[in-house]
């Protein structure tokens, strides 16, 4: 094992100039990361100077067997903390060979959105909080819970320290680094309410590099927790609601909320903005809910810190709402407000160009 761990950590650049790209990308499903390598003569750091590359997406649930060939388009660049060196990971979008983006590509319409001048000059910035669960490997189960059984009340779990409380703590500082040396702008992490539960933010991003850091970050736990021998659940209810309704353990869930300001919010006079940002949200509610990530009804409930799904309220400092405007934001008369309605599984994409329309071209 030790010549074996001596190999993955080889150093190329003591041999060869040469470097490996890790080209990555969004499945079928929508939630599933696909990833392969390739060898290129030289380091980059532009994107556009990346060569295409293709993959077969009959089997990724994106094209048909007769007709197979998916085109990578490569669009952000990022450092490979796992090979290290110039080496580096490609987040891509696909494209059919005619060059038309390919139904599960969401990127390309954000991409749009994010470049009409109304948004571009708005300079919108997001924070995502990304939450998830550390599942035992080969069980729907997450780790720290007993096998067939519940863990206690919550409280003890949110921001624990001590074994019994921060389940997985050497995975999320694993990635919390991992991130930094990538170049995401990860602001921090937390232990979530229930065992084996954990978040991170990525903010304040200015629009699409958003939904691309986002990306890379799941990317990158699912990498870490593959070593570690673990399963990552991005599922808003990762244990079923009807095994929960026999148990004390219904606040479990994992969303992911989208924190959002744009210039003209930043500024003096910015909160009747916000107020009318909100108001808009509040008209295109269930376009937004559809968009907001897959079985979300189990989660937005209207308890447990989650707002009905089928009402739109907004408040301030109330965890209760579907938008939260924040203390300092509403003492200061400028700031952001949180939308608290995506699910941990949403597509970082869709709900922050989702967001920029609604609000500014809306």
């Amino acid at each position: 094992m030790s010549l074996l761990s001596d190999l993955v950590n080889l150093n190329l650049s003591d041999s060869t100039k040469q470097i490996i790209a890790e080209y990555i990308w969004i499945g079928g499903s929508g939630m599933d990361i696909r990833s392969k390598a390739r060898t290129l003569p030289g380091p980059v750091s532009d994107p556009s100077k990346l060569p295409k590359w293709n993959y077969d997406g009959s089997s990724t649930g994106q094209a048909s067997g007769d007709n197979s060939e998916v085109i990578l388009y490569p669009q952000a660049i990022f450092r490979d903390p796992f090979r290290r060196g110039d080496n580096i990971l490609v987040m891509c979008d696909a494209y059919t060979p005619a060059g038309d983006p390919i139904p599960t590509n969401k990127r390309h319409k954000a991409a749009k959105i994010f470049s009409h001048p109304n948004v571009a000059k708005e300079v919108p910035w997001y924070g995502i909080e990304q939450e998830y669960t550390l599942m035992q490997k080969g069980m729907n189960w997450p780790i720290g819970w007993p096998v067939g059984g519940f863990p206690g009340p919550q409280g003890p779990y949110y921001c624990g320290v001590g074994a019994d409380k921060a389940i997985g703590r050497d995975i999320v500082d694993a990635h919390y680094k991992a991130c930094l040396y990538a170049g995401i702008g990860i602001s921090g992490v937390n232990g979530e309410v229930m065992p084996g539960q954990w978040e991170f933010q990525v903010g304040p991003v200015e629009g699409i590099s958003s939904g691309d850091q986002v990306w890379v970050a799941r990317y990158l736990l699912e990498r870490i927790t593959e070593i570690s021998g673990v399963n990552v659940s991005f599922d808003p209810k990762p244990v079923p609601v009807s095994i929960l309704t026999h148990s004390n353990s219904h606040h479990m869930h994992s969303g992911a909320h989208c924190n959002y300001s744009t210039k003209t919010m930043r500024n003096d006079g910015g909160l009747a903005v916000i107020k009318k940002a909100i108001e808009k949200l509040q008209v295109k509610h269930k376009e937004h809910i559809a968009a907001y990530g897959e079985g979300n009804e189990r989660r937005l409930t209207g308890k447990h810190e989650t707002a009905d799904i089928n009402t739109f309220s907004w408040g301030v400092a109330n965890r209760g709402a579907s938008v939260r405007v924040g203390r300092d934001t509403e003492k200061e008369g400028k700031g952001y407000f949180e939308d608290r309605r995506p699910a941990s599984n949403m597509d970082p994409y869709v709900v922050t160009s989702m967001i920029a329309e609604t609000t500014i071209l809306g």
